[in-house]
Parts: structure tokens; C-alpha cells; sequence
């Protein structure tokens, strides 16, 4: 498995952590998001929408990172990262998605970049903005994990799950401006700290992987 990636990425992330969590041999080839590499014809040929990861397995090229991790579950299904009874699968599918397709889009490098250029934001107002939907987002999850009856040492229960998985790069995420406030957010950062305690998390971190600066 060949993994295209960008060590900051949160969806990449996620899918080291999966492929960790699977025990599964990968080589990564760096993609510097910051330097426009994914906007290089032959990286556009493996993934026309320009954007990482990118996992090439089998003799396929795989894009999205919880289509990725779906997948990877799938053919590799110790340890599953996806409950098996169907309520217990959308909820989790639910706390994934909750970052996956509401924080993560509107927070990640590419619309930092729009906010701060062409639409002429200031250091500031885009630390705002950032702040701002991290903490609408964390909001819901953390009611959500508290109030549930449902989560355990982790988001669902007392194994990692997609969840998990989702959760934790975003938390980083959230580090990134020591202005964030975490104190409203007790849950999310006790399930955090027990992720990163699993060495498939601490090695997935970004300031481990080959391209980090």
C-alpha cells in the first residue's frame, strides 16, 4: 500500500491511524498541500479533485478518507472500526461525519488560504473563524458523548472506532491557536487522551511522519 499524504492533513491522519490501528505495512509519499504539489499534473491523474489522501492498493487508487477507511475495515475487518449492529454503526457513522463533513471543510487549509486570499482576512478574523466552527462542532459531539449512555473509554464503547478516528486529528486540529478553549469540552478530551495513549494514534501523530517540518 502506497499512501499519498500531507503530514498536517486531518484526513490523512485519519487514515494512519486506521491503517495502524489494522497493523498494516504502508509507504507514504509526501504531498505539500502548502507548496501546491496537489495541483501537479501527475498527482492530478492518481486524484482529479487535487486533494489528499490518495491509497493506492491492489491496483487501485482510493480517495476520500472515511471511503478509505470503509474499505480498509472491509477487506481487513480485525479490529473493526465499525460496530456491527446497525444502530450502533450510524452512530458512530454520525460522530465521524460530525467532523468529517461539518468542521473539517469549512476549517481546513485550502479555505483558511480563500479567507485570508483573495478575501483579505486578517491573521486574526481567520484564527476567529477557525475557532468558531471547531467549537459549534465540538459543541454537539461533546453532548453527544456525555449525555448518550453510549461512549465508554472511547466514542462508542471501549474500543477505538471511525469515530476515533475522526476525532482525534481534529482535536489537533483544534490545538493549532492556543486560543481555543478546551474547558467546555470534557468528554472530547478524555476520549482524546485515551486514543493517544494506543500507539496506532501516538504513531499516526503529525510531527512523526517523514514530510513533518
Amino acid at each position: 500500500m502506497k499512501l499519498y499524504g500531507y503530514f498536517r492533513s486531518s484526513a490523512a491522519f485519519r487514515v494512519r491511524i486506521a491503517l495502524n490501528l489494522k497493523g498494516l505495512a504502508y509507504d507514504q509519499a509526501p504531498i505539500h498541500l502548502r507548496k501546491n504539489e496537489q495541483s501537479r499534473n501527475d498527482y492530478l491523474s492518481l486524484n482529479p479533485q487535487g486533494l489528499v489522501p490518495t491509497l493506492e492498493t491492489e491496483g487501485q487508487r482510493l480517495t476520500q478518507s472515511l471511503a478509505i477507511i470503509e474499505y480498509l475495515d472491509e477487506i481487513h475487518p480485525d479490529p473493526r472500526l465499525l460496530p456491527t449492529s446497525p444502530v450502533a454503526r450510524a452512530r458512530v457513522r454520525s460522530l465521524a461525519m460530525a467532523v468529517a463533513c461539518d468542521i473539517h471543510p469549512i476549517d481546513n487549509l485550502r479555505v483558511l488560504r480563500y479567507l485570508a486570499k483573495p478575501l483579505g482576512h486578517d491573521d486574526k478574523a481567520v484564527e476567529d473563524w477557525f475557532n468558531h466552527w471547531i467549537r459549534v462542532g465540538f459543541e454537539g459531539i461533546e453532548t453527544v458523548l456525555a449525555k448518550d449512555g453510549q461512549s465508554g473509554a472511547f466514542c462508542h464503547g471501549d474500543q477505538p472506532t471511525l469515530a476515533d478516528i475522526c476525532l482525534v486529528p481534529q482535536v489537533f486540529n483544534a490545538q493549532r491557536y492556543p486560543s481555543f478553549d478546551f474547558a467546555p469540552f470534557p468528554t472530547i478530551m478524555r476520549v482524546f487522551g485515551n486514543c493517544m495513549k494506543r500507539e496506532a494514534f501516538d504513531r499516526a501523530r503529525p510531527e512523526k511522519q517523514p514530510d513533518a517540518e
